[in-house]
């Protein structure tokens, strides 16, 4: 069977997981974005270093991964930010509450609802350099071959460093059946999303959007361990559509 490993977090962030750790997959193959193009980018932190990406869906509800988070490190939010050696100048504020979705479940086999809200302790205030993304609506499906771009400030390569700057890379969208072929029982095609492309994610991009138009569909999840944007096994992102009435809920109710 297939092992995979969520993407891009610390080995000391997943214990259960740290066999494999060594073997997860920044952009690669991308482009650095126009600083602040993406302002609704933020940069999930602790004790000071970037783990994961994320992104701002209101002035105080951050979307990410579930696998972001262990459960007990406190995770601190960059916003505003393009280049994370000046990230002083940026707005650090503190999780006040840690909402992954209820039936979240990881294992070396498959990763099931890897999404998760953050709330902030305080609204941001939303500017030209901080913003809000759209999400889909309930149900809504992307079409197979649709062009999308992918974000973050993960590993340049699957062995190199990771990008103090905001990259970017233009990515499009596989066939349920093709990932599904790919992937073997690991993909579900009714929460999970393939792509493709000459770039990709990587370590260090957990937890960033799939953006298709001006709408965020998908959230990076997992890849081929040892191999940033294998051409054999796509990356698979969390399919937000599918999630849309647990986000309004949550959001109503915390």
């Amino acid at each position: 069977m297939t092992i995979i490993i969520s993407l891009l977090l610390l080995a000391s962030l997943l214990p259960h997981l740290t066999f494999t750790a060594h073997e997860n997959v920044g952009i690669v193959n991308g482009n650095e974005v126009r600083p602040h193009s993406r302002p609704y980018m933020v940069s999930l932190q602790t004790y000071g270093h970037h783990i994961c990406g994320g992104f701002l869906i209101s002035d105080q509800f951050v979307l990410t991964a579930a696998h972001c988070w262990n459960g007990y490190d406190i995770l601190m939010v960059v916003v505003g930010a393009h280049d994370l050696r000046d990230s002083k100048s940026s707005d650090h504020i503190r999780v006040k509450s840690y909402i992954p979705h209820p039936n979240y479940k990881s294992n070396p086999y498959r990763i099931d609802a890897d999404i998760m809200l953050l709330k902030l302790e305080k609204k941001v205030n939303l500017n030209n350099k901080v913003g809000v993304i759209p999400l889909p609506n309930e149900g809504k499906d992307v079409k197979p071959e649709a062009a999308c771009s992918v974000a973050g400030w993960g590993r340049l390569m699957t062995d190199g460093s990771r990008s103090n700057v905001l990259m970017e890379a233009k990515v499009s969208v596989m066939n349920n059946t093709e990932c599904r072929n790919r992937w073997g029982p690991s993909f579900s095609v009714s929460q999970m999303i393939c792509v493709y492309g000459r770039g990709g994610t990587c370590f260090g991009d957990s937890g960033g959007p799939l953006v298709c138009g001006n709408t965020a569909v998908g959230i990076t999840s997992f890849g081929q361990p040892g191999q940033c944007n294998s051409p054999e096994r796509p990356n698979v992102y969390t399919k937000i559509s599918a999630y849309i009435q647990w986000i309004r809920t949550v959001i109503g109710n915390v």
